[in-house]
């Protein structure tokens, strides 16, 4: 991997602009392509709001790219705006979501490529935790099958919602390292490894 992967606790747009204004210089971006694909039935357009005014903050060109649905995700022109692209958004609280329409798409394998080519992916929320293989399932704090960008790893995300209880079971669960990441926080992967932002919670040994 010669990019940069970013796995941020939560408030997208909102709680980490300084960490996205460096993610962007570190790749050379002008533009930022966004996913809602999380939130598909979730008021999507309102985080495509967000991003906007984010663009503006942080001098940024902001592209929404609208795949709700797995045929989406399998459409060539959707695959050629991420195609080039340094900088890839990807946003929304339903990782399950995501995973079906993602998983072993040509979509999925554009934005892999983003990494290969030295730009950022950056996920947020239930988006970040889906990056995960295993990734934790919100239903109920088990673990399942993510889309493995970061494999042998799974995040706890806007960890500051969770319950003690509900954590302590995940916690018993869980066979991998563990990371929670309240809003405001991140886990940052380049070849050198990987860098906590603010208030990160790792139970086990980074992979």
């Amino acid at each position: 991997m010669n990019g940069i992967l970013a796995l941020q606790g939560g408030g997208p747009f909102a709680a980490n602009d300084d960490l996205d204004r460096r993610l962007i210089s570190a790749a050379g971006a002008n533009r930022a392509i966004v996913l809602p694909t999380a939130d598909a039935y979730e008021h999507p357009e309102r985080l495509v709001a967000a991003a906007m005014v984010w663009g503006e903050r942080l001098d940024v060109e902001v592209e929404a790219l609208m795949v709700m649905r797995r045929s989406e995700a399998m459409d060539r022109g959707v695959v050629e705006v991420i195609h080039g692209a340094r900088a890839v958004y990807l946003v929304g609280d339903q990782p399950l979501h995501l995973r079906s329409v993602l998983k072993n798409t040509p979509l999925w394998e554009a934005i892999t490529q983003v990494l290969a080519d030295g730009g950022v992916v950056a996920a947020t929320g239930g988006s970040a935790a889906a990056m995960c293989d295993p990734m934790v399932d919100p239903r109920g704090g088990a673990f399942t099958l993510g889309l493995g960008l970061a494999i042998g790893l799974a995040l706890v995300t806007e960890a500051e919602t969770w319950s003690a209880d509900r954590l302590h079971r995940t916690l018993k669960l869980a066979n991998t390292p563990l990371v929670e990441l309240p809003s405001g926080a991140a886990l940052v992967r380049t070849d050198s490894g990987w860098e906590r932002v603010g208030n990160v919670t790792v139970h086990g040994d980074l992979p």
